[in-house]
This record gives structure tokens, C-alpha cells and sequence, in this order.
């Protein structure tokens, strides 16, 4: 695979044979992120559950003390009041049926997340084929079907982020900026990293952390010591 210079060079600063600590991890990424543009640092995260089995399943949300530093647009299916707080609350859109069939037939996907009360969702269902794999569909276990949709939009204002493992068991999660600086980023990490160990299955047997990697978007992979978690 062919490799530019600014990527030999950033891998130049890491030493492929050993594992980091949280500090030096955080030190490094954000050394490595050369690029013009502002790096998203992205966390990856392989666990020691089956993903085949439904009870060794790991999936969650949690807010993260400094965002994300993306902008994230949200979109709200509510009626009434549920539609007022979210307007109040800064929903980018707010509709009902109108806002659903606008997706359906003009394929309208100017959203990031997609917010929804329980009673919206018999509207919703018929969206699944083009929602699910862009991951745009609610789901309540990730706090996007709720009866409280203002609180739901400020927690994804302010830096929510989901972490589910995929079929590899493997949870990709961004924890920021490049340009946060190495203390906001490691205040972020240990948050996702404290949510992760939290969320490990009963029926998970063995080492649960298999390997962490934090690495920016341009950037190497760079392996942190998962007991340090």
C-alpha cells in the first residue's frame, strides 16, 4: 500500500512493538494529526464477547465532557408540545408525517441523528430499508426514541456519542478533535472507556479489553495498554 510522507513520517514516531498509556497515546495522536484540515481522533475498541450471541451484545451511549467538536444536525418526529420542546431545546428540524414522507419521496437526508417519540415511530418503520444503513434509525437503547425529546437533543448537542460493537467486536467511536489538545481528549476517553467496562455482559467469559487504538482520521494506529482502563 502506497504511503505519503506525512504518514511515514508520523509513523516514524511510534513504536508499532509496544502499547502506550492513556497520556502518551493522547500525546501522540495529536502529533500525528499532519493534515490541513482539523483530525478527528477516533477510538477503536475490540472486546473479548461473541457477537453472534444476543446476550454478549455491547451497545450504549454516553456524553462526552468536551464534545465531539462536530456539529450535529438533528431532526425531531413529534407532534404538540413534543415538537415545541424540541424546537426550544435546538433541533435543527422538527416535523411529523410531513418531515417522513419528505425523506420517503424526495430522499432527504440533510440530518445526522434522528430523534423520535414512541408514538411517531408506526410512521417511522416504513423508513427502515434507507434509515438503517446510513445508521440513521431511532432506537430507544440508544436514546433516540424517547418521551423526553428535549433532553435528547441537548445531549446530543453537547457531545453524545454511541458505541456499539460491529460484527468483528469491534466498537469504532470518535472522542474528538485533533485540535482539543491531549487533556480534552484523554477527558474524553477515559469517559468512553469507563461507559465500555461498565457495559461488559454478564456472559462475557476471558479478557473482556482485547486491544485499544486511537488514531486520527489521516493518522497510524497508535495501541494503548487496555489495563490502564
Amino acid at each position: 500500500m502506497f504511503r505519503g510522507k506525512k504518514y511515514k513520517t508520523a509513523a516514524g514516531l511510534i513504536d508499532s512493538t509496544r502499547v502506550y498509556s492513556p497520556e502518551e497515546a493522547m500525546e501522540l495522536v495529536v502529533k500525528t494529526a499532519t493534515a490541513k484540515f482539523d483530525e478527528t481522533i477516533e477510538l477503536s475498541v475490540r472486546l473479548g464477547v461473541d457477537s453472534r450471541h444476543a446476550d454478549q451484545q455491547v451497545r450504549g451511549t454516553v456524553v462526552l465532557p468536551n464534545g465531539t467538536g462536530k456539529t450535529v444536525r438533528v431532526l425531531v418526529i413529534a407532534k404538540g408540545d413534543d415538537a415545541r420542546a424540541a424546537e426550544a431545546a435546538g433541533a435543527d428540524y422538527v416535523g411529523d408525517e410531513e418531515m417522513v414522507n419528505k425523506i420517503q419521496s424526495e430522499n432527504w437526508f440533510e440530518f445526522d441523528v434522528m430523534i423520535t417519540t414512541p408514538d411517531m415511530m408506526r410512521f417511522i418503520g416504513r423508513l427502515g430499508r434507507v434509515l438503517g444503513p446510513k445508521g440513521l434509525m431511532p432506537n430507544p437503547k440508544s436514546g433516540t426514541v424517547t418521551t423526553d425529546v428535549a433532553k435528547a437533543v441537548q445531549e446530543v448537542k453537547a457531545g453524545k456519542v454511541e458505541y456499539r460493537i460491529d460484527k468483528t467486536s469491534i466498537a469504532h467511536v470518535p472522542i474528538g478533535k485533533a485540535s482539543f489538545g491531549p487533556e480534552k481528549l484523554q477527558e474524553n476517553l477515559n469517559t468512553l472507556m469507563n461507559a465500555i467496562v461498565r457495559a461488559k455482559p454478564a456472559s462475557a467469559k476471558g479478557t473482556y479489553l482485547r486491544s485499544v487504538v486511537a488514531s486520527a482520521t489521516m493518522g497510524p494506529g497508535i495501541k494503548l495498554n487496555p489495563n490502564a482502563f
